[in-house]
């Protein structure tokens, strides 16, 4: 097996911190951001997939990261991703107007 499912409901009630902010941030460290909110059973889910190639010292800079993570400000985390070109994109408007392809206005639009 080399997946489990972490919550972040305790960071949620606690300090206002979601599972989404913690997924954008690891962006900003350079990780690929978790699978959030599935399975829907577990509040504030993220799924760790890491595989079989990972190095023990990738996993401790993962678990590093996340643990500082969970010490930033909350505003800061909201605003997450910040070295991203894009940060947060409005999750319905893409689903209903997706766009399949780049283009320089794509672009100019983020």
């Amino acid at each position: 097996m080399h997946e489990f499912v972490a919550s972040a409901a305790r960071l949620k009630n606690e300090k206002g911190i979601s599972a989404m902010d913690l997924a954008k941030r690891l962006l900003d460290f350079g990780f690929h951001a978790p699978t959030v909110y599935f399975p829907l059973t577990v509040h504030e889910a993220m799924m760790i997939e890491p595989t079989e190639t990972e190095s023990r010292e990738t996993l401790d800079a993962f678990a590093e990261v996340l643990f500082r993570i969970t010490e930033e400000s909350p505003e800061l985390l909201h605003e997450a991703p910040h070295s991203t070109i894009i940060s947060r994109p409005d999750e319905v408007q893409a689903a209903r107007k997706p766009v399949l392809k780049w283009t320089a206005e794509c672009k100019a639009e983020a």
